[in-house]
């Protein structure tokens, strides 16, 4: 069987390449394959009255613009193939399902991906299962030339190397080598040929090490890891959209967005991903994780997302800015039940117009949350968020932006964290924030408030509405944006604090009086004391 294989793809990738150069006049002549490992007959003609059992047919046979492999559904197919084909826009080549019942299986017990899809365009994948429980899923790379136009939708990815690893995945050697769902090129790359217009939709991706991991060509020698920053010189993959993917249950990382100009990842779901905590015998961290994350991408969003449950003791946040990331954003992100909610690492001189709003932070409070590290955010703009339980908020290394109407609600004993000599002379804008059950920082003693925001409360993220009556609407900075509607869904309405941007919800403003207040900021005097107290006799 492994042989056939490997002669059929042989002979696919020497016919592919013929089929693409010849001229427009001698166009192949599209057809459609059908696979049925159940009643299929591989002395058939590979037709749907009359289908092959397995691939092995498909030695006499040539992939080209057009064509449609269709597998039954119901069946189980044992599949590792390398194609180097193309479609058109017009006429992609499609691989598929066809028939009733559950996704056709597409499964490889070899260390090697399902599919390779090599120096390929304008091919469609959908209705498709696939696993490799010692291998990878789809390694979409690019050695001679330009990718484009290739789609993947509504397949189900799951049973890839699921398990705890001591270290982050090799990301250089393909889907395989790093335990990936899908893989576009590596880091470092191979070639200087960006993959564009990737468009992956409807996926479902559990029990594996990684979901999607795209990186990208940084420069001429390939190496990301420059010691200076003249070195850089990406060539970025174009038109990258995931939409409505569901990622759950990974030892490691749902989406890494890296290498990108222009990508968009909406309306995807991660839940328990990054379960690997990194710690060693003595609880040091010896490897960083995060859901998902920019890595040296330009104006690309992550919106409309929902990121819990990340264990990763060293990252496992849900807002990470990486490695020469600009003009890039997250909003609209639903982060709840995570190590932390930002942690934004910049390298040579700095990140620049990174944005932050319109978020809803929930529990993130294991550790602690940093605007940024290393040689920091520059036009840095953070608004409109609410975080609430969060861990202790450190804002440094944040400079010429804006840090305005965000409500920040950390866990007893926690603290909003600011080095006074990075606030000032560092051009941002600190105004018309809410803090409680913390002290409000002293540069904003004048512009913000300390104060009940007033939720609607409930069960549901709608808790964090905001009530008629709440001194924090109609209470925000005006600030301009493209923006229509809020976090929730409203339409924006009012300049509040906070991610709501509606005029008021129904329910009763439980407003705090003076003793209450003074109780208050006693009592968290006392837990942040005792809080720095325990930290000292343990580190000493």
């Amino acid at each position: 069987m492994r042989k056939l294989i490997s002669v059929f793809m042989t002979v696919v990738m020497v016919f592919s390449v013929f089929a693409f150069s010849i001229p427009e006049v001698f166009a192949h002549t599209a057809r459609e394959y059908y696979i049925d490992s159940v009643a299929g007959d591989n002395s058939g003609d590979g037709t749907v009255n009359d289908p092959w059992k397995t691939i092995d047919p498909f030695v006499n046979h040539e992939i080209g613009v057009g064509d449609k492999i269709l597998f039954k559904c119901g069946g189980t197919y044992e599949f590792a193939a390398t194609l180097t084909v193309s479609g058109t826009k017009e006429n992609p080549i499609v691989i598929s399902s066809y028939g009733e019942g559950e996704k056709p299986h597409l499964t490889t017990k070899e260390k090697k991906e399902v599919l390779q899809l090599i120096d390929c365009s304008y091919i469609t994948i959908s209705n498709l299962e696939i696993t490799a429980p010692n291998g990878g899923g789809i390694w979409i790379d690019t050695l001679n030339q330009t990718s484009y136009g290739i789609t993947i939708d509504n397949v189900e990815f799951h049973d890839i190397q699921n398990y705890h690893l001591p270290a982050r995945d090799n990301a250089s050697a393909g889907a395989a080598a790093a335990r990936a769902c899908i893989m576009v090129k590596g880091l470092p790359a191979r070639s200087r040929y960006a993959v564009n217009d990737l468009t992956i939709t409807n996926c479902e991706m559990y029990d594996c090490g990684n979901g999607i991991n795209v990186w990208g060509s940084w420069n001429d020698s390939q190496t990301p890891w420059c010691e200076t920053e003249e070195e850089i010189d990406p060539v970025y993959n174009t038109g990258l959209l995931v939409k409505e993917c569901y990622f759950h249950d990974m030892d490691s990382e749902a989406i890494v967005v890296g290498m990108c100009d222009g990508a968009l990842v909406t309306h995807c779901r991660s839940i328990n991903c990054c379960q690997g905590s990194g710690v060693d015998e003595n609880g040091e961290p010896t490897y960083f994780t995060a859901a998902m994350w920019f890595w040296g991408s330009e104006n690309s969003t992550i919106q409309y997302c929902e990121i819990a449950g990340q264990k990763n003791f060293g990252d496992g946040m849900s807002i990470d800015f990486d490695s020469h990331t600009n003009n890039c954003t997250y909003q609209y992100i639903y982060s709840h039940d995570n190590m932390r909610f930002m942690c934004n690492n910049a390298n040579y001189s700095g990140q620049h117009n990174n944005t932050v709003r319109y978020c809803l932070s929930v529990n993130d409070g294991a550790g602690r949350s940093k605007t940024s590290s290393g040689a920091g955010e520059y036009g840095f703009k953070f608004y409109n968020n609410t975080i609430v339980g969060c861990g202790e908020f450190q804002v440094t290394d944040i400079y010429d932006g804006i840090f305005a109407n965000n409500i920040i609600i950390p866990k007893d004993g926690e603290k909003i964290y600011f080095e006074l000599d990075d606030i000032i002379g560092s051009g941002m804008k600190f105004s018309n924030n809410c803090y409680y059950n913390c002290p409000t920082p002293i540069y904003e003693k004048l512009s913000s408030k300390n104060t009940v925001p007033g939720f609607v409360g409930g069960d549901e993220y709608f808790a964090y509405e905001l009530v008629l009556g709440s001194p924090l609407v109609g209470k925000g900075l005006e600030i301009e944006d493209d923006l229509t509607t809020d976090f929730f869904g409203n339409e924006i309405t009012s300049n509040n604090i906070g991610c709501y941007g509606g005029d008021g919800e129904n329910g009763e403003y439980d407003r705090e009086w003076l003793f209450e207040k003074i109780f208050r900021i006693f009592r968290q005097f006392f837990n942040i004391l005792k809080r720095e107290i325990i930290y000292t006799i343990n580190n000493n």
